[in-house]
């Protein structure tokens, strides 16, 4: 089950899911303003140069929007400090707008992330017809072309990540 379908009870989201997709927004937008994906360890220095301790297991389930609710204060705020935002935006409860940085920068992600699908289908989709084929490039590039920075920064290959593996798009 992914973070965003994790559900308490009704249509909101978990806190657990709540948590995640605050998270692994603040982890897009970091792509999208340096060109690269944030590591664990970048975080984890980090946050060490801060006194606070992460392990990979835990920043793992609070990424997943499993296991159970990170509602660790210090560990929250040093977050936020990382990533630049409100200290209160990664707190359990908090009602935090989404801040002005990361709002203006989401359609920029997605669209990013359709040009990055558009080039994978294009080399793994060769034996799917030209019709079906055309069908999805057409989707796409209607999200592309809403912000056409997001399929030239897409054309950079993508850094591996730390287990050496490509990032997936």
């Amino acid at each position: 089950m992914a973070a965003d379908e994790v559900k308490l009870g009704g249509d909101s989201p978990s806190p657990q899911a709540e948590l995640a997709r605050r998270l692994n927004l603040l982890l897009d937008i970091a792509v999208a303003e340096r060109g690269k994906p944030v590591t664990f360890r970048e975080v984890q220095e980090q946050l060490a140069s801060k006194g606070v301790k992460l392990s990979r297991a835990r920043w793992f389930y609070m990424k997943d929007g499993t296991g159970r609710l990170v509602s660790d204060p210090e560990l929250l705020t040093a977050l936020c400090e990382i990533f630049n935002v409100d200290p209160s935006y990664l707190l359990p409860g908090s009602d935090a707008a989404l801040p002005e940085r990361i709002d203006s920068q989401l359609e920029f992600v997605k669209s990013l992330r359709a040009a990055r699908v558009k080039s994978f289908a294009a080399r793994t989709l060769g034996d799917v017809s030209p019709e079906t084929l055309r069908l999805i490039s057409e989707y796409l590039n209607k999200d592309i072309d809403l912000h056409p920075r997001g399929e030239q920064a897409a054309a950079t290959a993508p850094e591996d990540t730390e287990d050496g593996h490509p990032e997936a798009p």
